[in-house]
């Protein structure tokens, strides 16, 4: 877990980046990515935030399909290619524009939430999963995922409560065991990949979450661990 740690320090930077947030329903995500983007806006750095599925037209009209259920009676594998359909346009549409442009990206998941949730739930082959992020992907990553973990219960009961009275989609209807396994899936994510992902404590209160969140933000671009930040650092 990151500590809480100083958030006045002006970013030293020449590049734009890409941040992912990942984690279970109910982890805060949308929240901390509003949170990022006005902390950016307070040092001169503008950004956008997006989200997967959608981010993009074409990307938005497969997350209804998604969501809906609609593919899910063809598998995991099958639902793996829908999302990396919506991913390829949301990155030539929108991401990488935005990049272009200067500005930086935060993203509401992105390719870590294939991973574990078509991946390890879905069972989809690795080497095949693999394959198919490296097709569509081509090299292509952010430069810092903040993976915010919390409780089974904490998150679904934030889903809930978010949602009201509406439905439910298709993954808030899995049961508990399904969400329990996916937080093992994107903790194991982290361990594998420290370079690029950071765990923070989602159970804490919202501004404190986002304290950490800028913190590591901070850290990682003054550090130059971020590949976008290894110059922009030395400044």
């Amino acid at each position: 877990m990151v500590p809480k740690g100083p958030v006045g320090r002006k970013i030293a930077m020449r590049q734009a980046c890409l941040i992912t947030l990942e984690g279970g329903e109910g982890a805060g995500k949308s929240t901390v990515a509003r949170g990022l983007q006005a902390r950016l806006a307070e040092r001169g750095v503008l950004s956008i935030v997006t989200r997967e599925p959608g981010g993009s037209p074409k990307a938005e009209a497969i997350r209804g399909i998604l969501l809906s259920g609609k593919v899910k009676p063809y598998g995991p594998f099958a639902e793996a290619i829908m999302f990396y359909a919506a991913r390829i346009d949301h990155i030539e549409k929108t991401i990488r524009p935005a990049l272009a442009r200067g500005n930086w990206v935060i993203s509401d998941r992105f390719a870590d939430s294939t991973r574990a949730y078509q991946g390890a739930l879905g069972k989809v082959d690795p080497t095949l999963l693999g394959s198919l992020e490296r097709v569509a992907l081509a090299g292509f990553r952010p430069d810092i995922t903040l993976i915010l973990d919390v409780p089974v219960e904490i998150g679904l009961a934030r889903a809930a409560a978010r949602r009201g009275s509406g439905a439910t989609d298709r993954f808030e209807s899995e049961g508990r065991g399904f969400h329990a396994r996916l937080r093992q899936a994107y903790l194991e994510i982290a361990e594998r990949e420290p370079d690029r992902c950071i765990v923070l404590d989602a159970s804490l209160p919202p501004d404190d979450v986002l304290e950490m969140a800028w913190a590591a933000v901070e850290m990682r671009a003054l550090a130059g661990v971020s590949n976008t930040f290894a110059d922009a650092a030395l400044q």
